[in-house]
């Protein structure tokens, strides 16, 4: 599909400040409902957050009156969260990483990504098949949800700053 130049960078650059806003949401305003959408901790989990719920409304917002359009975009996010996941676990978990810019530098060039790849698809988008990407996404939200509110034990949910691996941010 083809969007415009200047409404791909501008949604690119709202999209980004939303998930810069979002991740000092909870902080400003705890409660059960800003938990589903900020994160809640320093977790890698909590984190994805930053990507899907920013890429998830600048998909829609890039796509409304596009029927099927939104569907390449629906594709490549589980991808970003993925490789959010896996560049976070490499910088954090493997290589002991602290810096906070290194986080920022991976969060932008992720959502780049994410702006450029689903515009190298072309239409058109139906059938059975992509309603897959409709459904992951779907499933991706409710296991944000889930796992905001219940948790499990292990690495991936554990919050980083507690245990020294990532700077404490002011609040």
């Amino acid at each position: 599909m083809i969007y415009p130049k200047r409404q791909l960078i501008l949604t690119f650059a709202a999209a980004v400040l939303a998930g810069c806003a979002l991740h000092f949401l909870y902080g400003w305003w705890p409660n059960a409902v800003t938990a589903l959408f900020s994160p809640v901790n320093e977790s890698l989990w909590e984190h994805v957050k930053l990507i899907f719920w920013p890429y998830l409304g600048a998909a829609l917002v890039l796509n409304r009156g596009r029927p099927g359009g939104v569907r390449p975009w629906l594709l490549v996010l589980p991808l970003l969260c993925a490789l959010m996941l896996i560049l976070g676990w490499l910088y954090h978990i493997t290589l002991g990483g602290e810096a906070m810019w290194v986080d920022i530098a991976i969060y932008i060039l992720v959502m780049a990504l994410g702006f450029w790849l689903p515009t190298r698809f072309s239409g058109p988008f139906q059938g059975v098949k992509w309603m897959l990407p409709i459904l992951v996404t779907v499933l991706l939200a409710l296991l944000i949800g889930w796992f905001t509110l219940y948790p499990p034990e292990g690495l991936l949910f554990r919050d980083l700053a507690a245990v020294g691996s990532w700077l404490p941010l002011p609040c």
